[in-house]
């Protein structure tokens, strides 16, 4: 997520009902037997594009994957 969100940034995830998830949320999604903080780059009814900040497209994830939202990014060495 540079440029939005450096690594190791802190950030605060709120719930989110995945059927309001858009393009342009930052959202902590099921991957691949893990959890990602991932960009929204599509949204269809069911599911969500998900990638990085700087043009990676990492593949399509079930709105049911979606775990929370990024509501606050805080300072890097808060």
């Amino acid at each position: 997520m540079r440029g939005r969100i450096e690594d190791g940034q802190p950030v605060t995830i709120g719930p989110v009902e995945p059927a309001v998830v858009e393009a342009g949320d930052v959202v902590l999604v099921r991957w691949k037997g893990g959890v990602l903080l991932h960009l929204v780059k599509e949204a269809t009814r069911d599911r969500v594009l998900i990638g990085n900040n700087v043009g990676r497209v990492n593949g399509w994830a079930s709105r049911r994957d979606v775990l929370g939202r990024v509501v606050r990014v805080h300072p890097l060495g808060s």
